[in-house]
């Protein structure tokens, strides 16, 4: 805010600033405005890190076993292992160029004084000494110190504090903040890595481990199996080769099978499927998903930690009342004055200013033609302009436009609410040459500015109370201030608060983290120290920001949001980006994460079956040989009960709650048709030997009994059945009867024989009796399955 642009660029006449001969020596010297933020991730590192995996390592290697066999179709495998890898790599590179277009929106060239010529450069070919000239809206580009001319500065993105801040001649000027009105002229003092900014980003760059139970469970998974198949593998192998009169071709084809089994490559491609699909239709939503797992970590979230501005708040005023001397509702004179002088000194418009002129646009306020406008600036605290009638107009702090008059009006002031900052609106006699008023000024109202809360705040706030979500308010503003706002936008006992300037050490913050639910004067430090004490409470935590001094808290969180209009530090860090800046899609993330991991957690118990029957039959076939499944057989199978309705029943809509921990859920489904399983084909291999089935007759018996079981359990997990499940189960038979029929050479499936067709139905029988028996007493001791979880954890602890 500026005594006025004339006498702005009669000071700009007389700065020469930098030479073309010094600009080139300081970019030799390396002090230039560059690395000055956080950046998302490279295409090359993301494909590194969805192709370089333990996974696809495993894969690859078994891969390589069945290529020496030159029995491609066995091959069938690899097929998952570059889906899984195409559906990662995909969503993370949409993600990421919406995100860095978002960041290219927001970059603007800066105008510097170079040789005593204005000149117009990237921001990122600033070097030390630049002068450069902001103006109203402007994002300072490097820290600086002010020069030239008087301005209120916005210091919300850095500090978390919304009120403007006064600078003039001698202020520093942090990079990141906005010229919230006037103009100036300001010399770099820091640029790059230097930069107030830069240094708060730089502590953020760091590699953030992903947050995800399942992605936890799925590596346990993939490296305990990984334990077990080369012993497993290696002594099929031999016990195939050597003592069986086996090919080596035939035992190598024999070890995969069994140990692709093991590996549940169909797990991982569901897993990012599903949360692909889930990325996908929130992006619909204008909610971009960095991270998918992250959309699994926000549906387990029990602490919510917000920023005030731009999540409760919209990050703009609103006028929240306007009276007239009396304090009486005004009857429209007030309104015309504040129309008047807003529409005047429109160009300049700040946040106040604006809020007055849609308030006049709504109440259809007719504003009065101007002659004369006064321009608002840090010094004069008041705007006014002279109408084409002749009136003089001015509106300001009351201390400041009525001076000895303003203890008549004290207490008028005081009946304000305190969230409210209160302007007078006051006819004068006129202004001065150096725009001071004239005469005594006449009262005609007040006019009452507050942050605008976003309309949707109270809704939001409402559903995550009732999801039994806790909420933390964390903002740089002053703690009574945060904690009014909180108490509007329906955050419980928001009465709770402290003002974080008075925790002192890591103990009282961990001490508050505990005791208070809004908290004030926040650091960027401290608001990283709140997160981890709330991970110390055994919390999982999701934090929202916009600013660079959310940039620590966000990198902090299992789970970080931000908005679009914010510090392109805190998007690019932030595994969640509101496009639109509604924090109203929030509980929609949710709802999709519930329907994605619950979803998940049914489907998945269909391959952990195979997983853990495929190791205990392997170790049973070491002894009791052969083993009775090639790979190409395993796929068949593969997709009858486990792929078809695992990606059928993860689509499924499912907005319960996520209870329990994701791996005994999974094995309290599984284990009882595994085990059932293993019963019937050893079973099978045992009655095979006496009855002098040979290898193909045993193979195709050993296949029907592991569908009849698998069929078993789908139909379990499906209940209540519906159209779409009903018609599932009839998918699910057709694709086994066109593999045991039409493509039964491909399978290497025989026609059943009489011998066979009764083992089948007896032993299939028996099968379902020992299955139902198994998963009713599994279902109602799910509590006692905590020994599941703790296997993770020890996995989780030894990597």
């Amino acid at each position: 805010m500026v005594d006025d642009t004339t006498d702005t660029q009669a000071s700009e006449d007389l700065l020469v600033g930098l030479s073309r001969d010094e600009v080139a020596e300081r970019v030799a010297d390396g002090r230039v405005n560059t690395n000055t933020d956080v950046r998302t991730k490279s295409v090359g590192r993301i494909l590194a890190e969805h192709t370089f995996t333990f996974f696809n390592a495993v894969n690859l290697a078994m891969a390589c076993l069945v290529a020496l066999t030159q029995q491609w179709r066995n091959m069938l495998f690899v097929g998952v292992v570059l889906a899984n890898i195409a559906i990662g790599v995909f969503q993370e590179i949409r993600a990421k160029r919406m995100v860095d277009r978002l960041t290219i929106l927001t970059l603007r060239p800066v105008t510097v004084i170079r040789a005593a010529q204005r000149v117009g450069v990237s921001a990122t070919e600033l070097v030390i000494d630049d002068l450069v000239c902001l103006s109203h809206g402007d994002q300072i580009p490097a820290d600086s110190i002010v020069v030239r001319g008087n301005v209120t500065v916005n210091e919300s993105l850095l500090t978390g504090e919304s009120k403007p801040v006064a600078k003039g001649p001698g202020s520093e000027l942090l990079s990141g903040s906005f010229i919230d009105s006037g103009n100036l002229v300001a010399r770099v003092v820091r640029v790059g890595p230097e930069g107030y900014a830069a240094r708060i980003s730089t502590e953020a760059k760091y590699v953030k481990p992903v947050r995800s139970e399942i992605l936890s469970t799925l590596d346990a998974i993939i490296r305990l199996a990984t334990m077990g198949l080369v012993p497993l593998g290696a002594g099929l192998f031999l016990r195939t080769l050597l003592m069986d009169s086996s090919t080596v071709n035939g035992a190598i084809l024999a070890s995969v099978a069994a140990v692709i089994g093991m590996i549940p490559q169909g797990l991982v491609l569901l897993t990012s499927s599903v949360l692909a699909i889930a990325t996908t239709r929130l992006a619909m939503r204008k909610v971009l998903v960095q991270q998918s797992y992250c959309v699994e970590t926000l549906a387990r979230v029990d602490t919510l930690c917000l920023d005030k501005t731009g999540t409760i708040t919209t990050g703009g005023m609103e006028v929240a009342r306007v009276t007239d001397a009396s304090l009486a509702p005004d009857g429209g004179d007030v309104a015309r004055a504040l129309a008047t002088i807003a529409h005047a000194t429109a160009d300049d418009a700040n946040e106040t200013a604006r809020a007055i002129l849609a308030y006049a646009d709504e109440r259809d306020a007719v504003a009065e033609g101007s002659s004369r406008v006064i321009p608002f600036t840090s010094a004069r605290k008041y705007s006014g302009c002279v109408t084409t009638g002749g009136r003089a107009l001015v509106m300001g702090a009351a201390q400041f436009v009525l001076g000895d008059g303003y203890a008549a009006v004290a207490r008028s002031l005081a009946s304000f609410d305190e969230l409210e900052r209160v302007l007078v609106v006051c006819e004068v006699d006129g202004f001065a040459e150096d725009f001071s008023m004239t005469g005594e000024p006449r009262l005609l109202g007040f006019v009452a500015i507050r942050d605008r809360i976003r309309d949707t705040a109270p809704e939001t706030m409402r559903y995550f109370v009732e999801q039994g979500v806790e909420l933390r308010v964390i903002s740089g503003d002053d703690p009574r201030t945060v904690s009014a706002i909180a108490a509007r936008a329906g955050v419980p006992d928001a009465d709770l608060c402290v003002d974080a300037s008075t925790l002192d050490t890591d103990e009282k913050v961990h001490e508050a983290s505990r005791r208070y639910r809004v908290f004030g004067r926040v650091t960027p430090q401290q608001k990283r120290e709140l997160v981890r004490a709330l991970h110390a409470e055994g919390r999982v935590v999701a934090m929202t920001g916009d600013g660079v001094n959310d940039v620590l808290a966000l990198r902090e969180a299992d789970c970080s949001v931000s908005m679009a209009s914010g510090s392109a530090a805190a998007r690019n860090v932030s595994e969640i980006v509101l496009a639109d800046n509604d924090f109203v899609h929030m509980p929609e993330v949710v709802a999709e994460g519930r329907r994605s991991i619950n979803n998940l957690q049914r489907s998945a118990s269909l391959f952990l079956v195979k997983t853990v029957y495929t190791a205990a039959l392997a170790l049973i076939c070491i002894i009791v040989p052969p083993y009775p499944f090639i790979p190409i057989q395993m796929s068949l199978l593969s997709g009858a009960i486990i792929g078809i309705p695992s990606f059928v029943l993860a689509l499924e809509p499912n907005h319960d709650r996520v209870r329990g921990v994701f791996i005994a859920n999974v094995l309290s489904h599984s284990l009882p048709a595994s085990l059932s399983i293993v019963a019937s084909l050893c079973a099978a291999l045992v009655f095979g030997r006496t009855l002098g089935l040979s290898f193909a007759e045993t193979s195709t018996v050993c296949l029907i009994l592991n569908f009849v079981v698998g069929f078993a359990l789908v139909w379990r997990i499906s209940q209540p059945l519906t159209p779409m499940r009903v018609a599932l189960l009839a998918v699910m038979v057709a694709f086994v009867a066109t593999g045991c029929t039409v493509l039964a050479d491909f399978y290497r499936i025989v026609p059943l024989t009489t011998t066979m067709g009764m083992l089948v139905i007896i032993l299939g029988a028996i099968s379902v009796l020992f299955f139902n028996r198994a998963y009713d007493w599994s279902l109602a001791n799910y509590e006692h399955n905590g020994v599941f979880s703790k296997i993770v954890f020890y996995l989780e602890d030894r990597k």
